[in-house]
């Protein structure tokens, strides 16, 4: 009797990835009909491990659009506290920021190439306020005007608004 209930247990996790495999998650109800999808995204935190989370869940989200047939516009503007992390000169940062900012300056320059992404911008207003020089920011990014003013722009031309 033991011998039986712990092979059907056997066989029943032996079985249990390929049901789980067959009803894979998607978006198909959310998206249908949609053909593109328009977003902006404010980033503003200065924790540079979060920030590099939140870029890679932002490329993820752009990949799996495209792989469910919608065409991502992705806007990411960088503003406050964010602008110390995506700046060249690593001196201003904390010994311990450098090694993120490292890593977020690889992943833009990616992301900077890839299907979808639309604009990387930063804030002038952050840049000044943050004691960054405009000439630190990473090459991959705009520098525009004031991000607020982006943002309300992009929202008006049909962007969704995402601050993660």
């Amino acid at each position: 009797m033991r011998v039986h209930l712990i092979s059907t247990l056997l066989l029943g996790l032996a079985l249990a990835p390929t049901a789980v495999m067959a009803d894979a998650p998607d978006d198909q109800s959310a998206l249908a009909g949609l053909k593109t999808a328009k977003v902006a995204f404010d980033l503003k935190d200065g924790d540079g491990r979060q920030m590099l989370y939140r870029l890679n869940i932002i490329d993820e989200t752009r990949q799996s659009l495209i792989k469910q047939g919608v065409q991502p516009e992705f806007v990411l503007t960088f503003r406050g506290p964010a602008t110390k992390l995506v700046q060249t000169d690593l001196r201003e940062l904390s010994a311990e920021e450098r090694p993120h900012a490292v890593k977020i300056a690889a992943k833009l320059a990616d992301m900077k190439r890839a299907p979808g992404i639309q604009s990387l911008e930063q804030c002038a207003v952050a840049v000044r306020d943050q004691g960054v020089k405009a000439e630190a920011v990473l090459p991959e990014i705009r520098i525009v005007g004031n991000a607020w003013i982006s943002l309300i722009a992009y929202q008006a031309k049909g962007y969704a608004y995402i601050a993660p």
